[in-house]
């Protein structure tokens, strides 16, 4: 219903199908009437495409269409829509050039899931380095004493407080991974060619000086394939890689070569390509690699984080302000 005040011509409609939460979503509701049906709670999995959309946009009158998952893109575009949410960082679900075209701002959440990447990439640190997926596969089996051995022999290692790790990629996520290593009482190095704070104006020689090689950049046409079999041989004998951003930053084979081979001590990845790796991939042997399921991001805080931004994005282009996160302010007043 329209607020005191308000007529049902002056409050949009809006169609959000992201996962949202927290003063973000009560916003939202203050500036739109909002129908909510999440993607995220669909089971089987539910993605639209345009046409879909589209089919929802006109049964509910909506201007505002806000997404994560679904494709915006096609039909939909043809509708009178005034904004365009993607709560992604880049908002690679929706046709920007045809939005454009359309004169439709579409909005986006830099930084999001900051906090939830670089914890992952923490946890996996600790996965890997300190053994704990064996660790709980002997406790599960009763193998404590496995080939008459104790854990204690099985699983020393090396505490990471003292140790250099070498952060690639300067981004919201580099950056808050960062601070979470110097916590942990680890000497933090950098490589980010576009960072003027940057430790390091060279990948290889970060490599040589570091015991943790975390990814953190951003995956494009210069950062795919940036850790190829030259790189991993760079690295020191024995070191940790860690990968909480995109399986394009590496060459899979010269990574399962360098584990094999005994000259990278282990490694914790969160994505592959395609979301998953094929049956009988030498990584899912490999009891030093650790592998989730591109989970880096999936928090609450992530769903509140980006909620708030798009919400007070909307706010504003209603208002007739500028959006601070707009990728084609271009089509704005």
């Amino acid at each position: 219903m329209s607020g005191d005040g308000e007529d049902s011509e002056s409050r949009p409609t809006a169609l959000v199908t992201a996962a949202c939460r927290g003063p973000g979503l009560d916003l939202l509701r203050e500036l739109c009437d909002v129908t909510y049906n999440p993607w995220i709670d669909q089971h089987p999995l539910r993605i639209w495409d345009g046409a879909k959309l589209a089919e929802r946009v006109d049964e509910l009158g909506a201007t505002v269409l806000v997404c994560e998952a679904d494709f915006v893109s096609g039909e939909v575009l043809d509708r009178p829509l005034r904004v365009i949410g993607s709560t992604r960082g880049d908002p690679t679900n929706v046709d920007v050039a045809a939005a454009t075209a359309k004169g439709i701002p579409v909005l986006r959440t830099p930084g999001r899931n900051a906090d939830g990447v670089a914890e992952l990439a923490v946890a996996l640190l600790f996965a890997v380095t300190r053994h704990l997926l064996p660790g709980d596969r002997d406790v599960r089996n009763d193998e404590i004493f496995s080939g008459g051995s104790i854990p204690y022999q099985r699983y020393r290692a090396w505490q990471v407080a003292g140790r250099t790790v070498g952060i690639v990629g300067l981004g919201a996520v580099g950056r808050a991974a960062a601070w979470r290593f110097a916590g942990l009482g680890m000497q933090v190095i950098s490589f980010d060619p576009y960072a003027s704070d940057a430790t390091h104006d060279s990948l290889d020689v970060l490599l040589a000086d570091a015991d943790v090689v975390s990814m953190h950049a951003a995956p494009t046409p210069e950062t795919l394939g940036m850790m190829g079999e030259a790189q991993f041989a760079s690295m020191r004998e024995g070191a940790c890689y860690l990968n909480s951003a995109r399986a394009g930053l590496h060459d899979v084979d010269a990574l399962v070569a360098s584990l094999e081979s005994g000259h990278l001590g282990g490694a914790g990845l969160d994505h592959f390509d395609g979301e998953r790796l094929p049956p009988g991939h030498p990584l899912l042997a490999m009891d030093n690699v650790v592998l989730t399921p591109h989970i880096g991001g999936a928090t609450y805080d992530t769903e509140a984080n980006h909620t708030a931004m798009i919400a007070e994005d909307v706010r504003r282009i209603l208002s007739g302000e500028r959006p601070l996160h707009c990728v084609n302010p271009e089509v704005l007043p």
